[in-house]
């Protein structure tokens, strides 16, 4: 146990292990936070789509010759609003027209990539995730949203909670639905976007849903949702982290699997979830 604790802070002595714990932590945080909200208006699917829409952002910029992280976070937020226009203005059943947009953007995606081979070495990476290559500019970028979604879900936490619980309610107090589900879902996809580098592109939805699944399970009360939401998503972040680099794995699928340990403790221990109960 000594031993173990020494090799993590020897290992947290590398600039680039401090960057991708700090950096994990304040992804963690920011899907946990949104997560939870995210499960709660069962918009679960549409953070998937998202996340594998990121493959065809990606793909557009290397097409064009652009930088892939800079491409990312405005085609996620454009793509966001697009598909929230489709979803308003169409008669589809979501989780039908989501298939549709999820199955076309990773087509055209991959059809993009085959033709640009400048990429496929770091194809890896996209999928997967590689926290260890998160840049401090990175670090700024996660702090500044972080507050942005700490200050909006602070602001608006009732009417969250309202649109939540009985939406015809929301409306019949002047509430405007569609601006604060539009706001929701560009910060979603922002907070989506940043956590492509660290978690890659087939598991980021995991990583903004498992934690607040967890979370779900083991607190009844709103407010105690978000903040157990949040604490696991860093928790696990940090941790995954960290068995990445013992075991030399890709941090995404570690950061997940240790979501998903988490999750399965929240399920075997209904002890502890009647103690939080009671809280």
């Amino acid at each position: 146990m000594v031993l173990a604790i020494a090799d993590v802070l020897e290992l947290l002595q590398f600039p680039f292990m401090q960057r991708a714990a700090i950096g994990g932590i304040l992804i963690g945080l920011m899907g946990g936070l949104l997560g939870s909200l995210t499960i709660l208006r069962q918009l679960s699917f549409f953070s998937d789509t998202l996340g594998h829409s990121a493959l065809l952002g990606i793909s557009l910029g290397l097409l064009f010759g652009l930088n892939p992280s800079t491409v990312l976070l405005p085609f996620s937020v454009l793509f966001a609003l697009a598909v929230s226009y489709l979803l308003e203005r169409t008669q589809l059943w979501t989780d039908a027209l989501l298939n549709v947009v999820y199955s076309a953007s990773l087509a055209i995606a991959i059809i993009i990539l085959s033709f640009s081979g400048q990429y496929k070495g770091g194809i890896n990476n996209l999928l997967f995730g590689d926290i260890l290559a998160v840049s401090r500019g990175d670090l700024i970028i996660s702090g500044v949203l972080l507050c942005v979604c700490v200050i909006f879900i602070g602001l608006t936490l009732r009417t969250q909670m309202m649109l939540i619980l009985h939406e015809p309610m929301a409306i019949a107090r002047g509430v405007s639905v569609s601006a604060h589900r539009t706001a929701f879902i560009v910060l979603l996809a922002l907070v989506v976007g940043v956590s492509i580098k660290a978690i890659g592109v087939l598991l980021v939805s995991a990583f903004i849903v498992v934690p607040a699944c967890a979370a779900h399970l083991i607190s009844k009360n709103f407010t105690a949702h978000i903040l157990f939401s949040m604490g696991l998503g860093a928790l696990s972040a940090i941790v995954g982290i960290l068995v990445s680099a013992f075991f030399d794995l890709p941090s995404g699928p570690s950061i997940v699997v240790i979501q998903l340990a988490l999750f399965a403790i929240a399920i075997v221990f209904p002890k502890a979830n009647a103690r939080l109960d009671e809280i």
